[in-house]
């Protein structure tokens, strides 16, 4: 039986490497993203069979809409990677951005997962990802980034709540990464600072084990005690928001 997934926000950095990895090890996959021209090069370059959804997360009715026809054009799937995320780095800290934020990776990803959960509770199988952040376990500057990625590690833990009350054979895994080279990650000397090709390997094997929660890369879980733990005056000295 071929294996078969959908990954949301394929276009660049930790879903376009995953989707590279995943066509190598015989996944047929459903790419989605807003940039159809950097959908149709990755599809020029993966060598299976492989389908592909223009689709801007925040508009979440549409975004529904283009996710369910694309798992009725591949006849189903076994797993759904939610990886879609965005978040302002604009130091005027407007309104507009923390709202765009918002409608991604609140109501856009929220839209999403519960379509991928509804699908999954009628097949009574299936797998749902989500990327999340180690910026999840506390608040900070990008104040709207920070919460919203709280709120889907929330949500998928619902879900997981959720799938046990009903009975439903589907697994959950949220992803929670540090610093990756993607453009989410900018500036020089970057902490523990992966490669987009590291953190999809690493993804991988978390999603081929089921992991509930996995840190890509691994070691972000000794830092992940430390902002759970610290003291608030410490944490705000960590994250250099005071001396």
């Amino acid at each position: 039986m071929s294996k078969k997934a959908i990954i949301i926000g394929a276009t660049s950095g930790i879903g376009r490497a995953l989707a590279i990895h995943m066509d190598k090890c015989g996944y047929e996959l459903g790419l989605t993203g807003r940039r159809k021209a950097l959908l149709v090069s990755l599809q020029n370059e993966l060598t299976l069979p492989s389908h592909i959804a223009q689709m801007d997360v925040s508009q979440s009715h549409d975004a529904v809409f283009e996710f369910e026809s694309l798992l009725t054009k591949m006849r189903g799937v076994d797993l759904v990677i939610i990886n879609s995320g965005t978040g302002s780095t604009d130091a005027s800290f407007p309104l507009q951005g923390e709202l765009h934020t918002v409608a991604v990776n609140v109501e856009g990803f929220t839209a999403l997962a519960n379509s991928a959960f509804h699908f999954f509770a009628k097949q009574n199988s299936g797998h749902i990802v989500a990327t999340s952040s180690i910026m999840a376990l506390r608040g900070g500057p990008c104040a709207s980034y920070n919460a919203s990625k709280a709120y889907i590690a929330a949500y998928m833990e619902g879900l997981s709540c959720r799938a046990a009350k009903d009975g439903a054979n589907i697994s959950f895994t949220e992803l929670r990464p540090g610093f990756v080279d993607t453009e989410m990650a900018k500036g020089d000397g970057v902490f523990w600072l992966a490669s987009v090709e590291k953190a999809a390997q690493q993804i991988f094997v978390a999603i081929k084990k089921k992991k509930r929660i996995a840190y890509i890369t691994k070691r972000w879980w000794l830092i992940s005690l430390i902002l759970k733990y610290a003291p608030f005056r410490v944490y705000l000295r960590l994250i250099g928001c005071k001396k």
